[in-house]
């Protein structure tokens, strides 16, 4: 019998700070196909987004 193998994996290095369209090290895919990463500018955007909407809910 033999034991599973282990595996270790190194974390992502953390963005550099101030740099709001480097990759967050995620990925949308468009209508097209094509693989978009996913940059800090374009989650505070949805951020800013989501906020707004839900303040026009109250």
């Amino acid at each position: 019998m033999s034991t599973p193998e282990t595996r270790k994996t190194e974390p992502s290095p953390a963005p550099t700070p101030g740099n709001p369209q480097q990759s967050v090290g995620g990925s949308i895919i468009d209508a097209e196909g094509h693989e978009i990463p996913i940059t800090e500018d374009m989650i505070r955007r949805a951020c800013k987004e989501l906020d707004e909407s839900c303040e026009d809910s109250d």
